[in-house]
């Protein structure tokens, strides 16, 4: 006679009810998730991410979708591709593209202009590497100079796997240069880049904002567009998003 099997979860002392529950509601979590991400994600990692089966998470996706449409939102919850992403909603296109287009106008900072002038003669090269030589955090103004075409990824480095940047033909275009090697000679490490920036701004018509010596007040770094901000008090020496 074969013995009874063992509940193994009463002899843990675990309610098997309490295994069935699920740790984050499962709409939600995927709206989070989609929200922060920029890129398209399948079902299978969204399940993974948010602790629910594949299937469930697949009809929660196609129901906050038909939602989204009936409720006339500004965005969309597309399937593209094998990834889910949310995307701004076609009527809105004229609002966007205006949104973005006034963006691009916007003058360069002195904080996106060091930067610039950074990745154009150190090609290709790291965010660590960018901040290492301004002596700030460049992550926001980054993001700005690749939201502009100014810049772009350009692999990784064979070391420490960091992603690598370098300026577009873009860049060269604005600034009136054929190659790369036409721009001026500077110090291996770029001692000081006040020179650079006037001759970046003059050419490529990217008015710089005063230096906190004109203003008079202390400026930190920005997202590279706009007026400058005081710095975070709780994080100092950053160049702020």
């Amino acid at each position: 006679m074969s013995p009874e099997p063992v509940d193994e979860t009463q002899d843990l002392g675990v309610d098997e009810a309490v295994l069935e529950v699920p740790l984050v509601p499962l709409r939600p979590a995927l709206e989070a998730i989609l929200m922060v991400s920029d890129e398209a994600l399948d079902a299978v990692r969204l399940a993974t991410a948010v602790g629910h089966p594949v299937d469930d998470v697949e009809a929660a996706l196609g129901s906050l979708a038909a939602e989204y449409a009936e409720q006339g939102r500004g965005f969309e919850l597309r399937s593209i591709a094998g990834g889910w992403r949310f995307y701004s909603h076609p009527d809105m296109a004229a609002v966007v593209e205006g949104f973005v287009l006034e963006g691009q106008q916007a003058r360069l900072t002195q904080a996106a202009l060091e930067t610039l002038a950074v990745v154009a003669y150190k090609q290709p090269v790291s965010r660590a590497r960018v901040s290492a030589v301004r002596g700030v955090n460049v992550d926001g103004v980054m993001r700005t100079l690749l939201g502009r075409g100014l810049v772009e990824e350009a692999g990784q480095d064979e070391v420490s796997g960091a992603h690598l940047y370098r300026t577009t033909s873009y860049f060269m275009e604005r600034i009136g240069v054929q190659s790369l090697d036409e721009l001026p000679e500077l110090a291996p490490y770029l001692p000081d880049l006040d020179d650079l920036e006037d001759e970046l701004a003059a050419v490529a018509g990217l008015d710089s904002q005063p230096t906190p010596e004109e203003a008079g007040t202390r400026s930190a770094g920005d997202d590279g567009a706009g007026e400058s901000a005081p710095p975070h008090p709780d994080v100092p020496g950053t160049d702020p998003a």
